[in-house]
């Protein structure tokens, strides 16, 4: 399913990297940036999450929440966020549900992988509509973090 700007975002609830479990409605009060990635420990997501650790209080002057999430495990992703140092979420999709309902899932993947989750860029305001969707068929791509700025200076 292709989500559209202008659209209501569709709720999930996902354990994150800390075994809690999250859910989009916890974050009424703020923006949320959800950037969905293939897999922890590889170069262009970790280059992409980087970017944005490094970037936070960008996010943070805009009241946005940043979520990244994967279809690696909660085990794999707290290790991941430790080892990067890396100051949001990142919640599991293992059952790749979520990732699905934004159609952000590569059916293919490099290696045989099957069932990974595209790189997804969307901003979702506090009224929970979608405003900005980025999904790029090419992994080895970065979302337009203009963009997405941009789009978050509009609803901040």
């Amino acid at each position: 399913m292709k989500i559209e700007t202008g659209t209501k975002a569709p709720e999930f609830s996902l354990y994150n990297s800390e075994k809690n479990k999250v859910s989009l409605s916890d974050f009424k009060d703020k923006n949320v940036v959800l950037l969905f990635f293939p897999l922890a420990f590889t170069g262009t997501c970790t280059k992409e999450l980087c970017e944005v650790r490094d970037n936070i209080s960008q996010y943070n002057s805009s009241n946005a929440a940043v979520i990244g999430i994967s279809v690696d495990s909660v085990y794999t992703l707290a290790k991941y966020k430790e080892e990067q140092h890396l100051n949001f979420q990142l919640l599991s999709d293992f059952n790749k549900e979520v990732s699905i309902s934004y159609g952000s899932l590569y059916q293919s993947f490099g290696y045989g992988m099957q069932g990974v989750s595209k790189r997804s860029a969307f901003v979702i305001d506090k009224e929970g509509m979608v405003r900005y969707a980025e999904v790029l068929e090419n992994a080895t791509e970065i979302p337009d973090f203009e963009k997405i700025q941009k789009t978050l200076s509009q609803y901040n």
